[in-house]
């Protein structure tokens, strides 16, 4: 029998978040090499506003945390539309991609609560 891993689930993440859609926004994510899954952690490049992963030794923008991609996304060599948590949310810290300290930070500063354990 073959055993198959799932990725994170869109929004899988989530603890809890406003209600409505307050909690997310439409952003375009820059182009990417690598597939990125729901939870990744993503800061925006200044020089254009799209989003990238959270890198912290990039010197671009992308070195401060500023969302969470809510459901995953291919690569691609096309900028693409992403729907994000950006705002009044609590997330699993297990269930994302690029978290230290300082993303935990950045992601505080922008209302984005940083929980221990699993959904």
């Amino acid at each position: 029998m073959q055993i198959k891993t799932e990725g994170v689930h869109a929004g899988e993440f989530l603890l809890s978040e406003a209600p409505g859609t307050r909690s997310r926004d439409e952003g375009v994510l820059a182009p990417t090499a690598v597939d990125l899954p729901a939870g990744q952690i993503l800061g925006v490049i200044t020089a254009d506003s799209t989003y990238a992963p959270y890198d912290p030794e990039a010197v671009d923008g992308t070195e401060t945390a500023a969302a969470v991609l809510f459901n995953p996304k291919p690569a691609s060599d096309e900028a693409q539309l992403a729907t994000l948590v950006v705002r009044d949310a609590e997330v699993v810290d297990t269930r994302l991609t690029g978290l230290d300290e300082t993303s935990e930070a950045g992601l505080l500063v922008a209302g984005i609560v940083v929980r221990e354990g699993t959904p």
